[in-house]
């Protein structure tokens, strides 16, 4: 059996000319009319390159030098930039980086799905720095260099880079990830740990770490002074999500975030999903009630409700809001924050929306308005058979341009809803994610 062999890479590097930007934050340049993305390269540049990926159809390359730079070039947030792979952007104006971002939805709206809003909305913008609440730090003991590794993936492979600061997480962490490299660097168990999970809600800081084996006492007593130093909150996860506990402190309030513009407050556990960027999730909400515009007439469908992010802030001013979601546990959740908010006009159930849902008790009513926010692959099978509820707005909130684009061509070419308004968030400012909210209208 023959096997293909990778062609060698270039070792000297490349004059390039960068002549646009793709959807995942690298320069596109050409050499013998083929693309080679170069991480680091923006549109206009001259840079030179070295080759680290050589494909037949495409190549890919590293910003070595810039010899004419962008107007648009800024210096990086983090002196870790282009070795961590957490952030794709920060040599780009943020400015920049969401026009760069719409433009990328509307080539697929137009382009691929032909769908043309009739309205974009101005974008959402906030804090681009110190701004995420949420993220996974990797941790690896790497035996041939006798060190401990805490951080997120290089770019370009899965390594686990070594940084002593992240500058777009919350500066409580951020700044003390050479601490809290060199505490675990100390602990027996330090080869047992692959990761330490990081939850923000207020004033608490939660440091989730997963552990493959029992640590000694001696090692949870040293997190936890740690931790008290620093006013984290201990959590130890020895197995699935079900066994993470609390070790410090024993007593106190647990995590929560507050939507102050509607006066509602949600509790949460470490592990559970909420929005990494508290700043632009309660813009993002107030341009939903303002766009979905609820009346005490109306009951709303909220699907993908999670722990109620969208439901109990819609319960506030519609008649009546049911919430779907996949868990018994985020629904126990979701239904937990509407008691403690004493909202009585919502109601959540469990259902894998992936499924058939036809059949279920709560698809067997109308409703005037939906909210749809799902994950990543979008909400296809939702919207293939969303004429059964005979909503006249939708209310698409999407984590995924490319699953957005696919879904709006079903709601507009099948069920003959138009795309009335439409516009990004920046819920990741720095990274090539992007975050949409359209409103479909019949």
């Amino acid at each position: 059996m023959s096997s293909k062999r990778r062609k060698p890479l270039p070792q000297e590097p490349v004059t390039l000319e960068v002549t646009g930007l793709g959807h995942d934050g690298r320069g596109i340049a050409r050499v013998d009319n083929k693309v080679v993305f170069v991480f680091g390269g923006l549109p206009g540049e001259t840079v030179r390159a070295k080759y680290t990926r050589v494909f037949s159809r495409y190549s890919e390359a590293n910003t070595v030098e810039v010899i004419q730079a962008s107007p648009l070039r800024i210096k990086p947030l983090c002196e870790h930039f282009g070795v961590c792979g957490g952030c794709q952007m920060q040599h780009l104006a943020p400015s920049e980086q969401i026009k760069q971002k719409q433009k990328f939805l509307e080539e697929l709206l137009v382009q691929q799905s032909k769908v043309t809003p009739k309205t974009w909305l101005a974008p959402l913008e906030g804090n681009f720095k110190g701004y995420r609440q949420k993220a996974r730090l990797g941790v690896r003991f790497v035996d041939k260099k006798d060190a401990l590794l805490v951080g997120f993936r290089e770019q370009g492979n899965n390594k686990i880079a070594m940084i002593d600061s992240c500058s777009v997480l919350d500066e409580r962490v951020g700044n003390r990830i050479g601490a809290l490299r060199d505490i675990i660097n100390t602990l027996e168990g330090k080869t047992t740990i692959p990761q330490i999970e990081v939850a923000i809600g207020g004033d608490e800081v939660a440091l989730v770490f997963r552990h493959l084996e029992p640590l000694s006492e001696n090692d949870v007593m040293t997190l936890t002074s740690f931790c008290q130093t620093y006013h984290f909150s201990l959590y130890l996860q020895p197995a699935g999500v079900e066994s993470v506990h609390k070790i410090w402190p024993a007593t106190g309030m647990d995590l929560c975030y507050r939507l102050h513009d509607q006066d509602l407050t949600f509790y949460f556990h470490p592990l559970d999903f909420t929005q990494v960027n508290q700043d632009i999730n309660q813009k993002m909400i107030n341009q939903a009630l303002m766009l979905l515009n609820p009346k005490k007439s109306e009951t709303i469908l909220d699907l993908f409700c999670g722990l109620g992010n969208f439901s109990l802030s819609f319960a506030r001013y519609a008649k009546h809001v049911v919430g779907i979601e996949g868990t018994e546990q985020m629904v126990a959740r979701a239904k937990a924050n509407a008691q403690f908010n004493q909202l009585e006009n919502v109601d959540f159930h469990a259902f894998d929306l992936s499924k058939d849902f036809s059949r279920e008790a709560w698809a067997q009513t109308t409703y005037d308005k939906i909210v749809l926010d799902p994950p990543r692959c979008g909400a296809q099978e939702i919207v293939t058979n969303i004429s059964q509820f005979k909503a006249k707005e939708i209310l698409y909130i999407s984590c995924n341009p490319a699953t957005f684009a696919r879904d709006a061509a079903i709601l507009v070419h099948q069920h003959g809803y138009h795309l009335a308004k439409v516009g990004v968030m920046d819920m990741f400012p720095h990274t090539a994610h992007v975050e949409t909210i359209g409103l479909f209208q019949l």
